[in-house]
């Protein structure tokens, strides 16, 4: 959600047990433009490309459906591109291979015909000036197959006192580029099967939820996962000219249903000393946490002059009456804390979302920003979801990207994001609103936050292998199976997922299996069954239906 003043999930689908490690899976790189393909960042630089394009030569060796057209209109740097989300390893894995096709009329110029393939580093401002080249001479009217191995091909580097490829680190752009630069002749060729013959570590699979409120109950908000903001900052307004108070009373934020509603409110209210004519509700999270998924379902308020947001602020941040800086973390100003803005709406943009990140290098009237028109997000629950990867941010909805951060350059103007950061949820009141108004509601289903490494309160993860339990979401009873003697007796506990222990029992293991039953009294949500066999410790996750 700006701000002007520097100064300033479906219900539960629980993963089975946590990890230790830093979960990234390894990744693949290819593309078949049928569908099937790892690549998803082509872009094209001063040349038209279509990676959707029926095969117009379906012949010899190959006869798939689709392929990818390159089209170069005269520019002088004419190439199509892609970049992956980790870096290549060559020296193990050094060959990148494809099929070409370049049929003679689609040529202009006097140019040898030929094929580069070129490495760089796409995280600078100046990619180029770390490229390493391999060419490939071209047969034109007809497919071929072209490889490119930085290993034992000449190869090219812009900077002669560059490593050898394979002894570099710095590589995840991939750049193809027909018949050279410095020239404004013109090309027409089609590209298929793209591949590279190792893998990239990836990006880290968010599956394991390690934080969630479900607002189920009745009441109050559940004040060991929320904090109610209501200090006004200095000069007696919010931010960005809102005209709201903020309050802790259930008239504006209150649990019923299954559902929080943030209640935006046209009254007369007075606290510290203003007096102003709407309130409204801003909760802060006591969870922060660095990288992982976040899942807010939601249904919007509606009115011209209403401004909800689900969004995030840096643990750091310096903003008298928050609930970071209150326990003393407020250590630096906004927007050097970084904001990511997972959600925001305003009600006389009734049908439009959007997302966006708030950074030294760009805020308040930020470029970085995205979103996309729902015709129902006043009458219906959305999905709303932020993946923060090390390296990038996908903003989404109902799993429909419409915005992805990913600076070329990452350092602390551009990328604050390497710090922990916390959810806040609000409805703002704008001075444009409606004189009509009078009420409305964000209404949210549940918050859920994963990561690939999780960590469940204070409960001590180690273990080695992966106990079987069902059902999950279980109702009355959990059977667990795990590689223990076949009889022993074993002490269990159930927590909540804030720590709160419910149940303890003292089992008899049979034939490598304990039953935990009376748990039906147990209210919905999400629980942690912990026991120790075979000098393990084991946490599991399951989910009360």
């Amino acid at each position: 959600m700006t701000r002007i003043n520097s100064l300033i999930i479906f219900k539960l689908a629980f993963i089975i047990g946590l990890s230790l490690s830093f979960s990234a899976e390894a990744q693949s790189v290819g593309d078949d433009f049928e569908g099937n393909g790892t690549i998803t960042t082509w872009t094209s630089d001063d040349c038209e490309m279509d990676k959707n394009l029926s095969n117009p030569f379906p012949q010899t060796i190959n006869t798939s459906a689709k392929v990818l057209k390159y089209r170069d209109v005269g520019g002088q740097y004419a190439n199509v591109r892609f970049d992956v989300p980790d870096n290549f390893n060559l020296s193990v894995h050094h060959t990148f291979t494809f099929k070409i096709y370049v049929p003679s009329n689609g040529l202009t110029g006097t140019q040898t015909n030929k094929v580069s393939l070129k490495l760089q580093n796409g995280t600078i401002s100046e990619p180029w000036t770390t490229q390493s080249e391999v060419i490939k001479p071209l047969i034109l009217n007809q497919w071929q197959v072209v490889s490119f191995n930085f290993q034992d091909d000449p190869f090219f580097n812009f900077d002669p006192n560059s490593a050898n490829p394979v002894q570099r680190l710095d590589f995840n752009r991939v750049l193809i580029q027909v018949n050279g630069e410095n020239n404004n002749d013109q090309v027409l060729a089609y590209i298929d099967d793209v591949s590279y013959d190792g893998t990239i570590a990836g990006e880290p699979v968010y599956d394991q939820l390690i934080w969630a409120d479900e607002f189920d109950g009745l009441g109050a908000i559940n004040a060991s996962k929320w904090f109610q903001q209501t200090q006004l900052p200095a000069g007696g307004s919010w931010y960005n000219g809102e005209i709201q108070h903020y309050t802790n009373r259930l008239t504006n934020s209150f649990i019923g249903n299954g559902t929080l509603k943030i209640v935006a409110k046209k009254e007369i209210f007075t606290s510290q000393g203003q007096t102003k004519s709407y309130t409204s509700a801003r909760l802060n999270s006591k969870f922060a946490f660095t990288y992982g998924k976040v899942e807010f379902r939601a249904k919007l308020p509606v009115g011209i002059g209403t401004w909800p947001a689900l969004w995030t602020l840096g643990k750091n941040v310096n903003e008298n009456g928050g609930y970071w800086d209150i326990q003393g973390f407020g250590t630096s100003g906004w927007p050097a804390c970084g904001e990511m803005d997972v959600m925001e709406h305003w009600g006389d943009n009734q049908n439009f979302v959007q997302s966006a990140t708030h950074t030294p290098s760009s805020f308040g009237g930020t470029i970085n920003k995205g979103g996309q028109s729902i015709s129902t997000v006043s009458t219906d629950f959305h999905i709303y979801t932020l993946e923060w990867y090390p390296k990038r941010l996908v903003f989404s909805v109902d799993g429909v990207v419409h915005f992805i951060y990913n600076p070329i350059v990452r350092n602390e103007e551009t990328w604050p994001f390497t710090t922990e950061q916390y959810l806040l949820m609000n409805v703002a009141i704008q001075g444009n609103i409606s004189p009509g108004f009078i009420q409305s509601d964000l209404e949210v289903d549940y918050v859920r936050i994963y990561q690939a490494n999780a960590t469940t309160g204070n409960f001590v993860q180690v273990r080695k292998k992966e106990p079987i339990f069902y059902p999950n979401p279980f109702t009355d009873e959990i059977i667990i199976g795990m590689d223990a003697p076949a009889k022993q007796n074993m002490l269990v506990r159930i927590h909540t997922i804030g720590g709160k222990l419910v149940k303890n029992y003292n089992v008899r293991v049979e034939d490598k299996r304990i039953r935990l039953n009376d748990l039906g009294e147990l209210a919905k949500g999400l629980y942690v069954v912990s026991f120790e066999a075979n000098n393990q410790i084991y946490h599991l996750k399951l989910a009360k239906e």
